[in-house]
């Protein structure tokens, strides 16, 4: 992988400005956009990434605070359908969480779809040592049940890897649980996980989903952040990655995810 310029406004080619440019416009307008590969390429992961960051910086100089990562493609299901190989990573702001009470606006969102997750949330920094399977376990400062909402600027998600990746993995918004679990009371890969909207079942899945175990993910991210130059820091949240399927929402619902030994998320959708 290779690093990213720096913090400030990044240097960039036409190719990455345009996509950002188009990107970041849809976001702004609430009108999806055309796909971005014909710009930078459906599989080039150095041009999808550095949109990513152009998008990113300028967010930050916009007063927006990163407080986290989240992880995507986890699921070999959806590596096959995008004809990829890895998942990939995102960019998680302030302004991208909602409490549990507070009423979600639909207005924030295009075309939102909902992933139950388990986040964890750092006790340490991931920036020096082996990042091993201990290091990770051992930075873990709590796990949270939580529910992802994945949005796409990109029209009716017609989406490759290119897209998803500069379009900032996908990011909607986020909500967290209530219960908190260190991972001395708390297996992720032995979770169970059931989703429904208004009552009705809609997902389900298991912590081995998400690229064989949460934890497996998480150390994925750690070692790929510190590549790119922007290693995992203590206190930030990081989305592992969806432990079923995604279901989309139309308009006001109540979403709800439980995951065993986390408890239950929930997410209440408005029109404003």
């Amino acid at each position: 992988m290779p690093t990213p310029p720096g913090p400030d406004r990044p240097s960039a080619d036409t190719a990455t400005i345009a996509a950002a440019d188009l990107l970041g416009a849809a976001a702004r307008c609430g009108t999806p956009c055309a796909p971005v590969r014909d710009l930078i390429g459906s599989d080039d992961v150095a041009a999808a990434y550095a949109v990513q960051e152009l998008l990113t910086a300028e967010r930050v100089a916009a007063g927006a605070e990163i407080v986290g990562r989240k992880i995507g493609l986890t699921s070999p299901a959806v590596q096959r359908q995008l004809g990829v190989d890895q998942p990939d990573f995102g960019v998680l702001f302030d302004d991208m969480y909602y409490p549990q009470d507070t009423p979600v606006p639909l207005s924030r969102l295009l075309q939102p779809k909902l992933e139950a997750e388990v986040a964890f949330v750092l006790a340490a920094d991931l920036v020096d040592g082996p990042l091993d399977d201990e290091q990770i376990r051992g930075a873990v400062g709590y796990a949270v049940a939580a529910l992802e909402i994945v949005d796409s600027r990109i029209a009716g998600w017609d989406i490759t890897f290119g897209d998803t990746v500069a379009d900032n993995a996908s990011s909607g918004l986020f909500v967290l649980g209530a219960d908190h679990r260190t991972l001395d009371s708390f297996d992720p890969v032995s979770a169970q996980m059931r989703m429904s909207i208004d009552g009705a079942e809609v997902s389900t899945g298991a912590g081995a989903a998400c690229l064989g175990d949460p934890l497996h993910a998480l150390a994925w991210l750690a070692r790929t952040s510190r590549e790119f130059g922007r290693p995992l820091r203590a206190g930030q949240i990081v989305l592992s990655g969806a432990l079923g399927p995604m279901a989309p929402i139309q308009g006001p619902a109540t979403v709800t995810a439980d995951i065993t030994g986390l408890g239950s998320v929930t997410a209440t959708f408005i029109q404003e």
